[in-house]
Order: structure tokens, then C-alpha cells, then sequence
């Protein structure tokens, strides 16, 4: 094996440049997938999606690295034409290096900012950054093996889009658009407050003192991580320690609880979010803090049915109100019981309970499948990158 070299990286690189003004692309027409070609900033969110466009700046895969703001050092990888914007450097390899080990090994480094007031990350910082690398064939298996964890994940997450979308299709086919009674709400469907149902709603909380000093124990959820089925970031995980968790009677997750967004965001706007975990994504024990509610209507399948029915623009409208009045965002447990909703004796709304459960736990056995194969890829990177790991040392 050929020994490993320093580079600067603007010695590997045919182009380092920082993105264009985000203004040209300010106009609503970029804002939904009108063109197909993705124009990108600083944000972590949604790989930094900013909107989309008809002509591509750059076409060859590159590197972007968001140079400001929270998410500053964020590298990721772009395989298909697009248009980097404000706040983003593009760096485009030569020969002598593979694009996508580069992004790897940029992932593992995560450059910091220059240490001013605003801390920025500027292209001559990045072309003067020394980056240690093995020949280009080593390179290539290595980004291999990483990339092999990357494309399961992606593929796990595109089937849970398509499943989730099958779910929600068939709910607006039978109690939005009553496709199967012609157009028309049955006359004998009858609705009823959840407070007149069996159920159990319930919030949590954390210790006096708060939670940042403890770095292991038992996960607590917050309302940052209620953001539809299938999503957690790991990284913000906080934790209660098992024995203030064995003294709360109360907060629990369960499997298929409906989680609810309580409160939080800024004055006078308020908006609803819902989640359901389980199957062990993203952990098998774990409790709410106080700003989530967890409700059980009974059964897997009517939180599952309430998972979407909540998401009705009626529903919504109305926590939106409620909660965009409160002196601090939010609802409380009487705005969710005062709820009308379908009663759970309706065939149609337990049939669609027993079709969906299976999706949704397909769903969430996915999620924990691509959390363990996460865990392993970010335990592989630093070995590989730093040459530590060798690939004859892999059985691949």
C-alpha cells in the first residue's frame, strides 16, 4: 500500500468558489420544483435546499461546504447538476483525488470558522487547508465502502417517503375526499370530543437544573424532535438520568403514541407538529420532556388514523388560532380533548387502522435499521480517514 501524502487542497482541486448572490433567486417561481435543478445555500435542513431553477452552475459532481451561520462546516455531496448560493463554497476536484472521498474526508475534519465575531469559513481558508490522502485507487474503495452505507440509508428513506405517502393517500381517498361513498361524508358517521373517548394524555419533564450536565441515561424527547414519522437527530440528544426517569409516573413513550408539539417558537405563531416513534427508533426506552404530549387513543391503528386527522387543514387551523394566541406559543391538554374527531366504532376508521399499522411499522423498523447503519458508517469514517482502518484490514 502506497504511503498516505499532504496536500493543500487547492493543489487537488480545478475550482474553489464561494456560491452566488441568493437575490437573483428571491422570486417565488424558485421556491417549489417548477425547474429541476436545485439551487442550494448554507442550511443544514434539507441538505440545504433553497429552491430550484432552469440553468445549472456547476455539472460535475463537487463538494459543498456551508461557510456561515448554525450550520457552518456542514459539508455535503452533490452528484447531479446545481446552483450553489450565498454562504456556500464549491470545490471541484481535479485527477488526483475522488470527489466523494474528498467529501468524506471533509465530513470527518468538519472545518471550523476564522474565529471573528461572525466566524465564516472563506475560500482562501479552504484552498490553504492541508488534507493528508492515499492514492487515488485506495481512495475510491474507501469512499466504496462508505458510500455503501450512504445508498442503503438513501434507499430506506425513499421507501418510507413512498410508504407514508401510500398511508396518507388512502386516508384522503376515504375521510377527505370519501372516494368510496361517491363524494359525499356518510350520514351515520358521527363524530365525538376525544375528552368523551378512552385515552390518556400526558406530558413529561426534566429535573430542576435542567439536562445539559448529563451526558447518558435515559433519551427525553423534545418538542425539537416532533417533525412528522421517521425523523431524530441524533446529535441533539438529551438525557434524565435513571433515577430521575424511575421516579416519573408519567411520560413515558409507548410505541404508536400519538406525540404531540406543545408549545415554543415566537410570539403569536404557533405551528403544529406530530410524530409517532416506536419499534425502537429511535430508542427503546425514552420519556417526554414538558413541551410534548403523548396521547393513546386505544390502539395502534386509531393514533395512527389521529396521526392524520390532526394534519386536516381544519385541525390545524384551529391549534394555529389557539396556539398563536397563548402569551407563550402553545396549547395545552383541554385545546386537545375539546378535538372532534372521527369515532373509533366507524368500520372505515378501524379498517384503515388495521391497512396502515404494517406500513407504519415498516416505517419505523427502517429508521432503526438506518440509525444502526449510521452508527457504524460515523465509527468507520475517522478510522478510514485517518488510514488508521487499512481496506485490506475490511472483509470486503
Amino acid at each position: 500500500m502506497e504511503e498516505w501524502k499532504e496536500y493543500k487542497i487547492e493543489d487537488i482541486c480545478e475550482h474553489i468558489f464561494a456560491g452566488g448572490d441568493a437575490a437573483k433567486y428571491s422570486s417565488s417561481k424558485y421556491q417549489t420544483p417548477f425547474y429541476n435543478i436545485p439551487i442550494y445555500a448554507n442550511s443544514t435542513e434539507n441538505e440545504g435546499l433553497y429552491g430550484y431553477c432552469d440553468k445549472a452552475v456547476v455539472s460535475s459532481p463537487a463538494v459543498t461546504i456551508a461557510a456561515r451561520g448554525a450550520g457552518i462546516g456542514f459539508v455535503a455531496f452533490r452528484n447531479k447538476p446545481f446552483v450553489p448560493i450565498v454562504r456556500l463554497i464549491t470545490l471541484i476536484t481535479n485527477n488526483s483525488v475522488d470527489t466523494k472521498f474528498l467529501y468524506y474526508y471533509l465530513k470527518n475534519r468538519r472545518l471550523s470558522g476564522d474565529g471573528s465575531a461572525i466566524p465564516q469559513i472563506t475560500v482562501p481558508m479552504v484552498k490553504k487547508e492541508v488534507v493528508t490522502i492515499p492514492a487515488l485507487e485506495e481512495q475510491k474503495r474507501i469512499a466504496d465502502i462508505l458510500s455503501s452505507f450512504d445508498a442503503k440509508i438513501e434507499l430506506n428513506r425513499r421507501i418510507n417517503d413512498n410508504l407514508e405517502q401510500q398511508a396518507q393517500a388512502l386516508f384522503k381517498s376515504w375521510f377527505v375526499d370519501f372516494e368510496p361513498f361517491n363524494g359525499e361524508k356518510p350520514s351515520n358517521w358521527s363524530y365525538c370530543k376525544i375528552k368523551n373517548l378512552h385515552h390518556i394524555i400526558e406530558t413529561g419533564k426534566r429535573p430542576k437544573g435542567g439536562v445539559a450536565h448529563i451526558k447518558q441515561g435515559i433519551p427525553s424527547i423534545g418538542a425539537e424532535s416532533i417533525k412528522g414519522i421517521g425523523y431524530y437527530d441524533y446529535s441533539k440528544t438529551k438525557y434524565i438520568s435513571n433515577e430521575f426517569a424511575s421516579s416519573l409516573k408519567k411520560g413515558k413513550i409507548h410505541d404508536y403514541d400519538l406525540l404531540i408539539y406543545k408549545d415554543g417558537g415566537k410570539p403569536g405563531y404557533f405551528i403544529p407538529n406530530f410524530s409517532i416513534m416506536g419499534e425502537g427508533f429511535p430508542f427503546d426506552t425514552m420519556y417526554l420532556n414538558e413541551h410534548v404530549f403523548r396521547l393513546d387513543l386505544g390502539s395502534s391503528g386509531m393514533n395512527i388514523f389521529a396521526y392524520f386527522y390532526f394534519q386536516t387543514d381544519e385541525i390545524i387551523n384551529m391549534l394555529e388560532s389557539v396556539g398563536g394566541k397563548a402569551a407563550i406559543p402553545g396549547i395545552n391538554q383541554q385545546n386537545i380533548e375539546d378535538l372532534e374527531i372521527l369515532s373509533p366504532d366507524i368500520d372505515y376508521v378501524q379498517r384503515y387502522g388495521e391497512l396502515v399499522y404494517p406500513i407504519f411499522k415498516s416505517i419505523l423498523q427502517n429508521c432503526r435499521e438506518n440509525a444502526k447503519l449510521e452508527k457504524i458508517r460515523d465509527a468507520l469514517l475517522p478510522r478510514l480517514m485517518s488510514g488508521e482502518l487499512k481496506i485490506y484490514d475490511l472483509n470486503c
